[in-house]
């Protein structure tokens, strides 16, 4: 544990900054903790950083001992209207790498126009916790992989929930799919912690414009609506158009932006 004081030299009253624990940080003025830093290494292997502090030279000096002990890269994320944070950042050194509308999206077919959605012939919707989990790994496997020859799958939404090293399915019972005699051809992940997230919907991309999308979100929407959720919520890449599309195509309507930094 490191209790060695660290100034930056902005101010002869320096606050003090100690490492608490590992990736923790306080900054300390005469022992009343001021503000707080902490980084996490997310399950895509990347390390994210926050603090909350209540004066900008506190934010300053903690984000100044962080970068100092912390390996390069890191990211942070902050919701677009937080200008003071956002700005925090940026004379850390952050730079802005990418933007992501959350959406809101409503589960009633009658908003959504999915009432009368079904899958394209020859395939069916296996719903969550009855998908096999090999076939599952399978399908996985390959859009991750086709993602990564295009766009990257560093373009998704950041993935924020704890798995094995080298595992990508979190947990096979949040997975939708939509299934061919012979194999998995799309799937879809909600997870209900607070509230529902689509986490991920996606698709082969031989098997894309017929419809599977759609039809997985008519499933997981409905399932949501007879569990009495009124709407769900998920994140598009500003980039992502195709995304952007389905799911205005659908009534979701964008409610707030986060801006993920990196330095």
């Amino acid at each position: 544990m490191n209790t060695k004081p660290f100034t930056s030299g902005l101010s002869e009253n320096a606050v003090m900054i100690t490492r608490v624990a590992d990736r923790q940080w306080h900054a300390l003025d005469d022992d009343l903790v001021v503000g707080r830093g902490h980084a996490q290494l997310r399950p895509d292997g990347r390390l994210f950083v926050s603090i909350d502090a209540w004066h900008d030279a506190t934010f300053d000096r903690l984000a100044e001992a962080m970068l100092a002990e912390l390996p390069a890269p890191l990211h942070t994320v902050v919701d677009e209207a937080d200008v003071e944070l956002t700005a925090g950042w940026r004379r850390a050194g952050f730079t802005i790498r990418r933007r992501e509308w959350e959406y809101v999206v409503p589960t009633d077919p009658r908003v959504t126009g999915l009432e009368a959605v079904l899958p394209p012939s020859g395939v069916t919707i296996v719903p969550a916790g009855q998908a096999d989990e090999s076939l599952l790994r399978a399908v996985d496997r390959a859009i991750r992989d086709e993602v990564e020859a295009t766009v990257g799958w560093q373009s998704m939404p950041a993935e924020v929930i704890p798995r094995p090293e080298g595992d990508t399915i979190v947990d096979p019972s949040k997975y939708a799919v939509a299934a061919a005699p012979d194999r998995y051809l799309g799937l879809i992940r909600v997870v209900t912690v607070n509230r529902p997230r689509i986490g991920l919907v996606a698709v082969r991309a031989g098997e894309q414009r017929r419809g599977i999308a759609r039809a997985l979100l008519a499933h997981a929407l409905g399932t949501l609506r007879r569990s009495g959720f009124a709407a769900a919520w998920t994140e598009v890449h500003e980039s992502n158009q195709a995304a952007s599309a389905l799911f205005e195509g659908i009534g979701a309507q964008p409610m707030s932006s986060n801006l993920e930094l990196v330095r």
